[in-house]
């Protein structure tokens, strides 16, 4: 009897050890499983923020955000769809939402402040970058310094921004684009024409460059175009540009030559030189 006793306790014991067992494969299998929709998340949601479409994504982390509202990486994901579906004011409110959070970066406070920069509001973004401590140094950090600072014409503290900016990172093309248009504001021509030829010649598809350097020759009444790699359609854009600079300062018939060699430039109608080029002849 006490044998089929502890045979009988020994088989319990195997069967529970078996149900363990089993429980255990279970959970290692369902975490398994929970790191692979952890790993397919994170990747779904730098497509997200990257390769979609921006109101899609804005929608993706609106309703995916909804069930983990503590979720900063949604939250984040979101503030940075909006900016990039250029929902600026909407962006503003997501931000405040992420540095709100416990885990909030000095990285998401300049999010912060580049948002409130878009919406026009630099006493904001002064604030947002005073939060932020100076020991954190950053190209994004360093560049809306430069942006406040120029809207508050301090050019002293905007010039050494946008230097210090343009030291730290591979391609200064955007923020000597950037300084030479602070520049060009200020009057100083010749300067905002040498930064303009360094954002070229560090990215040559950059045409907004291009067209500011074309505005501060004619602002210096040079109405040549300067030697730069340029497609047909950016030659006639820029010969437009240089056409109302000269129109501008009294070049009259300087502009109307100008325009009508826009015209005949662009590899289709050009209606914005033809219209302004019709309105100079017809007085």
């Amino acid at each position: 009897m006490r044998h089929v006793i502890l045979v009988s306790a020994c088989l319990a014991g195997a069967v529970a050890l078996s149900a363990c067992g089993k429980q255990d494969g279970e959970e290692t299998v369902e975490r398994a499983f929970q790191d692979v929709n952890v790993i397919d998340e994170s990747n779904l949601n730098d497509v997200m923020m990257t390769v979609a479409d921006p109101n899609q994504a804005v929608n993706y982390f609106r309703d995916t955000a909804k069930g983990s509202p503590d979720r900063i990486d949604l939250q984040r994901g979101l503030a940075i769809s909006l900016i990039r579906a250029k929902r600026n004011t909407e962006a503003v409110a997501a931000w405040k939402r992420v540095t709100a959070l416990p885990d909030a970066t000095h990285e998401d406070r300049l999010g912060l402040a580049d948002s409130l920069i878009r919406t026009g509001d630099w006493d904001g973004a002064k604030e947002a970058l005073n939060a932020i401590p100076p020991t954190h140094e950053s190209y994004q950090r360093y560049r809306l310094e430069a942006m406040v600072a120029d809207a508050n014409q301090d050019w002293k503290r905007a010039d050494s921004f946008y230097e210090i900016a343009a030291g730290l990172t591979t391609k200064p093309a955007k923020i000597m684009n950037n300084w030479g248009y602070s520049k060009l504001s200020r009057g100083d021509y010749r300067e905002a024409e040498r930064l303009f030829g360094e954002a070229i010649h560090q990215d040559q598809s950059l045409f907004t460059a291009k067209n500011n350097l074309v505005l501060a020759r004619g602002a210096q009444r040079n109405y040549d175009l300067p030697v730069i790699t340029m497609t047909q359609t950016e030659q006639a854009k820029l010969l437009h540009t240089l056409a109302l600079s000269a129109v501008k300062q009294g070049d009259v018939k300087i502009g109307e030559g100008l325009l009508r060699q826009a015209v005949a430039t662009h590899p289709q109608h050009f209606e914005a030189a033809a219209k302004a080029l019709s309105a100079l002849e017809n007085g």
